[in-house]
């Protein structure tokens, strides 16, 4: 830290004395000049603490001489007594009262070179502690980028490192925030973005620094920093970018190789090269799914179907294939899969199964048939067997058809007209999903548990046990025959 006129003062075998300006002692001395011009202006940068003995001042050109270092923009005078002069000259001090210029005695006994070097001594210790504090930064941002951390990680240990708040921008999107709060100066900083080509700027974010600055990858990122930055702040900032850049390139070519070997797995399921499959997937680090297997198929929009393969990665086996979303598992993807579509919207899905790994070109196929139909149908999921039992109303007699679902469904019609409850379009709606509550009921837009009352009460008027699969179908197919 930088040493301070306050600082200086307090150092005892100098001997100085505080004459004026108190408030302005917490101003860092950036270097010590002695001079006995009374005009050195032009010779100074700002925030000196500048050394005279006065030999050209007395009462009438003191006033001026402090007006020209205040100008000057120095931290501060030292006056050296006992030489030029006996005391200080009092205009001289009633003008730096005046204006705010903190003035130093300085006695005789102590030499101006003492000074100099207590300060030099200061800026030698502070520009170490910044190389020592710029080092570890560097050594904490590489460990943490090649480590566990990636990305996420670099962002936190930033915002850490300079005590203020960090955001990564794709484009206009924020994508990653330290701390997560910070995500609400993505939108007030969008139109700086829109400004910023390439390279740095500095904008002010409710009287706040904010430092922004482009990253060397193959897609417009943005890294912003809220935080008031020193030398060595700038200097870490710096790494940052720079281990963030390869890190996040690597992760891009490290999704593409995944994305790609996750399609070739299943192009060998599709070809009937299951255990050739599973061999790779267990070969590459990946565990593969308990059989048999639920298939799902998703189609949608390009960007749509990317959100779905980036919510899914790490989670489910999920793959592009051809212009869809391939997912497969065991029953219990088929939900999850479910919810990450209906949060994305603009998907169709399709669910087949359960099928052996070598029946898994017959699953797909089925799948894809059901997901044409959700999409022809604006259908969040429809499963293969919902969509192949439709088929089996063509073959039964209308007159008949409309009998039977008469029959199986007026004890829910009956309830329905008291006002007590939409239970007929709910166990239709529960049925086209698979049976799965979150994603039916957010279809229906009710409460799960609301669902859950519904299709409870609907079992005890069918008296029927909706778990077993031939009561399902029955139900299906009477829902599906006019009234």
């Amino acid at each position: 830290m930088a040493l301070t006129l306050a600082g200086l003062a307090a150092e005892r075998p100098l001997g100085l004395r505080v004459l004026t300006g108190d408030a302005g002692l917490d101003r860092p001395i950036g270097w010590v000049h002695p001079t006995e011009l009374t005009d050195p202006q032009a010779f100074l940068e700002g925030g000196e603490l500048l050394l005279t003995t006065g030999l050209a001042l007395d009462e009438e050109t003191s006033p001026a001489y402090v007006r020209r270092l205040v100008d000057a923009g120095v931290a501060g005078l030292g006056f050296g007594v006992g030489l030029s002069h006996e005391s200080v000259p009092r205009s001289l001090v009633a003008t730096a009262a005046e204006v705010g210029l903190p003035v130093l005695e300085v006695p005789r006994k102590t030499p101006f070179i003492a000074i100099t070097r207590a300060v030099s001594r200061a800026v030698a210790a502070d520009e170490y502690a910044t190389t020592v504090r710029i080092g570890r930064a560097q050594q904490e941002l590489t460990r943490t980028a090649v480590g566990q951390g990636g990305p996420a990680g670099v962002l936190r240990k930033l915002a850490k490192l300079v005590d203020g708040w960090v955001l990564l921008f794709e484009r206009a999107t924020v994508t990653e925030a330290a701390p997560a709060s910070a995500r609400a100066y993505g939108e007030p900083l969008r139109e700086e973005l829109e400004r910023l080509r390439t390279g740095t700027r500095v904008v002010s974010l409710d009287g706040q620094e904010v430092v922004l600055q482009t990253l060397d990858t193959g897609t417009r990122r943005v890294l912003a920093v809220g935080a008031p930055l020193d030398t060595a702040g700038r200097h870490i900032v710096n790494t940052a970018v720079s281990v963030l850049s390869l890190a996040l390139e690597q992760d891009r070519a490290q999704a593409a190789a995944r994305e790609a070997l996750r399609t070739g797995l299943v192009e060998l399921l599709v070809g009937g090269q299951a255990e050739l499959a599973l061999r790779v997937l267990a070969a590459t680090g990946g565990e593969p799914p308990a059989s048999p297997w639920s298939v799902l198929v998703f189609l949608g929009p390009p960007a749509a179907r990317r959100k779905l393969l980036g919510a899914l990665d790490g989670e489910l086996f999920a793959a592009k294939s051809g212009g869809s979303v391939v997912v497969f598992g065991p029953e219990s993807v088929v939900e999850p899969a479910a919810e990450a579509a209906l949060r994305i919207g603009g998907l169709h899905g399709g669910v087949a199964g359960p099928v052996a790994p070598r029946e898994f070109a017959a699953g797909l196929e089925q799948a894809e048939l059901a997901a044409q139909a959700a999409e022809a149908e604006d259908k969040i999921l429809v499963s293969a067997a919902e969509h192949t039992g439709r088929g089996l109303l063509s073959l039964i007699d209308p007159v008949v058809a409309q009998a039977f679902a008469n029959g199986l469904l007026t004890p829910l019609r009956r309830h329905d007209e008291t006002g007590r409850g939409d239970l007929v379009e709910s166990l239709r709606c529960w049925l086209e999903h698979h049976g799965h509550w979150d994603v039916a009921a957010a279809r229906l837009g009710v409460h799960r548990h609301t669902l859950r009352n519904r299709i409870t009460k609907a079992q005890e008027l069918l008296g029927r046990d909706l778990d077993a699969p031939g009561v399902r179908a029955e139900l299906w197919v009477a829902l599906q025959t006019p009234a």
